[in-house]
């Protein structure tokens, strides 16, 4: 190998892991790169980097996995590039020539694909992608210099036996380790020109050398291949072709098409071009690719009016998001753009979901009219600044055309404070009796916030219209989560999955899956359907946008924490983003845990609604565990069942009846207002009848740690359950199936025991009774048969 790295790449390579070869011009990195992945197993999916087309979004990752890629979006490209890799590996090449999108999926696909990458030094990238590079990292290594041996042995190899062991010597001196420079030197020495003074850069010299042999259509060819970044036909290449392939720098692709076998010295035999063979070649190169590629060509060319004709052309004949970059690239160049054309640009761009690169087009080129202006508007809107949006479409004139005055009102009242909203939603629908799709949209987004008489008609209409797809998933996102703040978690899944569903065929991965995860957020916290943990489980292994992965990780840690898992519960927490739902989840795993001083630490979220019932009342638990007095104020805007569960804490009965509101909505809310009525009634009977149907409710449900607390509440009645385990053969029983599962999960006896509502000595008896059953010699391979089974 060209490298004995202090970390072995090859055993890191053999799960998910980043692994970043650096090393300067012709030190070896991509024979290092390819001896490591012919020695990793699996797939392959090469790319990377190219000079001449740094610019180009995701080329590196698209080149790796031969498709197409959303480059717009840095979530769904890492998910477009996760589901083609998959258990393979992806290896990139001159990552120091890698596009910024690709840089900012690399990250996103370091934790869920195993990753090869070389960069050269020294690199002009910036100084946040490095750092979120070397975070993401398993390994950063430096390709050390070749070895003397090796450096010898390779000269000798080049050369034959035309040099003398002291010409390999000096070679192996002068060349410092550099496989490039040590293979150039020894040929040179070997032709009879002798070697260079000390003062000369080696490499520079080896690669100057090794150009200045190949003759001129050879070395305009070779500096084809460095502009066009890509593999060519040899008639696109012109008549130097035939010496590239004498020479062994290019190699056959399957489909005949040539590719260098340094980009690098392709690269650079581009760069070496004086201004005027350069402009020359990429206008030839224009004349000969299709009009996408030849728009680039000819603004490298200097040719921007021509670039921008022939841009707006290849849109034409485009869709999508490739219409949508071929405008913001005609956009981009430095000639005179037509409004008409930076108002396709934004359309085609914030369709795409690129309400940024919307925004930016339509900004810093001078007063574009008001057309323009309300569509900058819906895009910072839609960009997350409301105040930037009311902004843009302030100058907007009442008596502007009846269009431009709907997308105005729109963007006022969905960028409005709730207090002015309603004043202002009024005087829009008497200015628009027969309201647009986005304005109908608007005013419903405005009476579910005031949770008017019909709001949620008016909502769902508005997300299900098919008119606009934009305001439709906007307006199903504040249907999903309105009905969710209300309590009413079935109707909120619903919702999220009909709207997932529509997201499929545009292709809109941010927005599905943000509907996905809500969806199985709310089904979790309703405690109603079986797959919701392998499902969520599976999103969080994903590239997220953070709406989603929030909620992901909130469903995923709830079921955890619920069935005992709460070492599991906590990792995924640990390394999921902040938000509402991951709060309250974090603060009830601390409670489930034991841990009330930390349950009753975390602070309410921010807006009202079923969230921030279920924070109060987790808080409320939190200070009973610690035998703290006093009733904190109930929070305004919650849901009925979360304010009666609330209003029983403060009064000290009502529980029972608590209970049955939370039945349609949380079934383990319903439990623990049960717990809650057993723990505190004065009356045996009723306390003990609370607790016997919260433990029955907990075990159907399969929450393990509240049945273990119901049990624990029995104890104090003198009732004591499932002190042993009834003799069933060979078959393991559901107490013996409960243990053996969290032993896996790496929990102590002791936690078992406080999980399950159970003592130690009776947690060991199952523990010895599973490993009689199941032929285990140890407790260990007891729990890991017993998990084999329930995977059966």
């Amino acid at each position: 190998m060209a490298a004995v790295p202090a970390q072995d790449p090859v055993t890191l390579l053999r799960g998910p892991a980043l692994v970043v070869l650096t090393g300067p011009p012709g030190c070896g990195r991509s024979t290092a790169l390819r001896e490591i992945t012919a020695a990793v197993p699996g797939p392959v999916h090469a790319g990377g980097g190219l000079a001449m087309l740094s610019a180009v979004p995701a080329l590196a990752l698209s080149r790796a996995v031969r498709a197409r890629l959303p480059a717009h979006d840095v979530h769904l490209l890492a998910e477009a590039v996760r589901s083609r890799v998959r258990g393979g590996l992806l290896v990139l090449d001159d990552l120091q020539y890698a596009d910024p999108a690709t840089l900012a999926a690399l990250p996103l696909l370091a934790g869920r694909c195993r990753v090869l990458v070389a960069l050269r030094t020294p690199h002009r990238l910036p100084e946040a992608a490095e750092r979120a590079l070397r975070e993401a990292a398993a390994a950063w290594i430096g390709v050390p210099p070749l070895r003397r041996d090796a450096a010898l042995d390779l000269a000798r190899r080049t050369v034959g036996g035309r040099l003398d062991d002291a010409a390999l010597e000096a070679v192996a001196d002068r060349a410092g380790g550099n496989p490039l420079a040590v293979t150039a030197l020894a040929r040179n020495a070997a032709a009879g020109r002798g070697l260079p003074g000390g003062d000369i850069d080696q490499v520079a010299y080896a690669i100057a050398t090794a150009l200045a042999d190949l003759p001129r259509p050879a070395r305009t060819a070779l500096a084809a291949l460095g502009l066009l970044g890509r593999p060519a036909a040899a008639g696109l290449l012109g008549p130097g072709a035939a010496d590239l392939q004498a020479a062994g720098l290019v190699t056959a692709a399957a489909d005949g098409s040539l590719l260098p076998v340094s980009t690098y010295l392709a690269e650079t035999a581009a760069g070496l071009l004086d201004a005027a063979a350069r402009t020359d070649l990429h206008t030839r190169l224009a004349q000969l690719t299709p009009p996408a590629e030849a728009a680039r060509h000819l603004a490298a060319a200097g040719d921007h009016a021509a670039a921008y004709r022939t841009a707006l052309l290849a849109a034409d004949q485009a869709a999508g998001g490739d219409r949508a970059a071929l405008l913001l690239f005609a956009c981009e160049l430095g000639t005179t753009v037509d409004v008409r054309v930076r108002i396709a640009a934004a359309d085609a761009a914030l369709t795409c979901g690129r309400a940024a690169a919307a925004a930016r087009v339509l900004s810093g080129a001078g007063p574009l009219g008001a057309e323009a202006d309300v569509l900058r508007g819906e895009a910072l809107l839609q960009a997350g600044d409301p105040v930037a949006a009311r902004a843009a479409v302030a100058a907007v004139p009442d008596a502007a055309p009846a269009g431009v005055l709907a997308a105005r009102d729109r963007v006022l009242l969905l960028a409005s404070e709730p207090s002015d909203a309603q004043d202002l939603a009024g005087k829009v629908s008497a200015r628009h009796p027969h309201p647009t799709p986005g304005v109908a949209a608007a005013l419903a987004a405005v009476q579910a916030a005031a949770r008017a008489p019909g709001w949620d008609s008016a909502l769902s209409a508005a997300a299900f219209s098919g008119d606009d797809p934009a305001v439709a998933r906007h307006s199903a996102w504040l249907l999903v989560e309105a009905l969710a703040a209300d309590g009413r978690l079935l109707e909120s899944a619903a919702a999220a999955r009909r709207a997932a569903d529509g997201c499929v065929a545009d292709y809109a991965y941010g927005w599905q899956t943000r509907f996905v995860a809500a969806a199985d957020w709310a089904l979790a916290l309703h405690g109603g359907d079986d797959g919701v943990l392998r499902h969520a489980g599976d999103l969080t292994d994903r590239a997220l946008p953070d709406d989603a992965r929030g909620y992901a990780t909130a469903a995923t840690a709830l079921i955890e924490a619920d069935t005992g898992l709460l070492g599991a519960a906590r990792a995924h927490l640990d390394g999921g983003p902040a938000h509402p739902a991951t709060s309250w989840v974090a603060q009830e795993t601390a409670w489930l845990d034991g841990q009330p001083d930390r349950a009753r630490a975390v602070g309410e979220p921010a807006s009202p609604g079923l969230l921030a019932g279920l924070h109060a009342i987790t808080a409320r638990w939190a200070s009973y565990d610690l035998g703290v007095t006093g009733a904190p104020p109930i929070p305004a805007g919650l849901p009925t069942a979360a304010r009666r569960t609330l209003t029983a804490w403060a009064t000290g009965m009502g529980f029972t009846a608590a209970a049955d509101g939370w039945q349609p909505v949380a079934r383990r809310e319903q439990i623990r207002c049960l717990l809650a009525a057993g723990l505190t009634d004065p009356d045996p009977q009723r306390a003990v009848d609370a607790l016997l149907a919260a433990e029955q409710l907990a075990d159907d449900a399969g929450l393990t740690v509240l049945a273990g607390r119901a049990r624990r509440g029995l104890r104090r009645h003198h009732i004591h359950r499932d002190t042993r385990s009834p003799r069933s053969g060979d078959q393991l029983t559901r107490r013996e199936t409960d243990v053996l599962r969290l032993v896996a999960a790496g929990e102590p006896t002791r936690r078992i025991a406080g999980q399950l509502g159970i003592s130690a000595e009776t947690v060991d008896t199952h523990i010895r009774a599973g490993m009689r059953k199941l032929g285990a010699r140890t407790r260990t391979e007891a729990a890991a048969l017993a998990f084999a089974r329930l995977a059966e």
